[in-house]
């Protein structure tokens, strides 16, 4: 029975939605787990510095295809791992700046995937400045350094000129830690930061974080949007991005024709198309906003 190996950057309990759109995207193909497939998992509880390790741990299991989400680091670490087993991405960075690839449309190597594009950072903020026009500040929360790369400051970049196109004055908060997620929340507040965009990035992935961010800025009455449905869901006031669902049940099916025999070499890069506005009805009634003819138009969903 062929070994599917999982490495993850985030929490065991943070990003089951990954796993259950890979499960799904092989079903699809004729492949469930326990029956004619079987899964190793490896989670890096967010400390990034245990992914070599980790990412070693599951070539020494010797795996059909390791399936890598996450972000940069647990790809960069797969690489390092292994040259030789197939490995499928499934995150927001350019695997040929990283290295991991020749070309998009002929990888080259052992490693191929689906890629979030990322663009819609600046998107992001657009939307967040139409559903609360009052906020003159957007506060934004980012990595610090030990969880950053270059990725990370050219996404930055655009959300500070997004926002100074806009004429908005964008403040950012660097974290590596809970504690310092805390201590910006609070900074925000203190501060009156009029709004609040929460960058697209692994370390703020898992489920108590985005629950707790959108507590807090519930709590705070501050209009906040990040990329991960979970968090209007967990009552934060919006969300936008790509489908991390459609994003790993096509990873899956990447796995699947591979286990089919394709070789990643030869298997174009994809990258995800769909992408979802969620915006939480009833946090905008605490917050006291209306939500745009134009945003409701253009919701995927508008719930609460």
């Amino acid at each position: 029975m062929p070994r599917i190996a999982f490495l993850h950057g985030n929490k065991r309990d943070g990003d089951a939605g990954a796993v259950v759109g890979i499960k799904e995207g092989l079903r699809q193909a004729g492949f469930v787990d326990g029956q004619n497939v079987t899964f190793d998992y490896r989670w890096a509880e967010n400390d990034f510095s245990r992914l070599p390790a980790l990412a070693a741990e599951l070539v020494a299991l010797r795996p059909a295809v390791i399936v890598v989400g996450g972000g940069s680091a647990a790809a960069v670490a797969a690489k390092s791992a292994t040259s030789t087993i197939p490995i499928v991405l499934a995150f927001g960075s350019d695997p040929v700046e990283l290295g991991l690839a020749t070309s998009l449309e002929r990888p080259g190597g052992n490693i191929t995937g689906v890629i979030f594009p990322g663009q819609y950072a600046a998107e992001r903020v657009r939307l967040l400045t139409t559903m609360a026009p009052q906020a003159r500040t957007i506060g934004y929360l980012r990595t610090g350094p030990a969880h950053s790369n270059a990725v990370t400051e050219q996404q930055t970049a655009n959300v500070d000129a997004a926002a100074r196109a806009l004429g908005r004055q964008l403040v950012p908060f660097k974290v590596d830690s809970r504690a310092e997620i805390d201590a910006a929340m609070t900074a925000i507040v203190d501060r009156k930061i009029g709004a609040l965009d929460i960058a697209a990035h692994p370390f703020f992935d898992d489920d108590a974080t985005i629950a707790g961010l959108a507590v807090r800025a519930l709590r705070a009455k501050l209009p906040a949007i990040f990329i991960q449905e979970a968090f209007p869901n967990a009552g934060g006031l919006m969300s936008y991005g790509e489908s991390y669902a459609e994003g790993f049940r096509h990873a899956g099916q990447y796995v699947a024709r591979i286990l089919k025999s394709e070789k990643p070499a030869v298997m174009r890069f994809d990258q995800t198309t769909k992408v979802e506005l969620i915006i939480n009805r009833a946090t905008a009634r605490a917050l006291g906003l209306a939500i745009p003819e134009s945003l409701a138009a253009r919701a995927t969903q508008v719930i609460g």
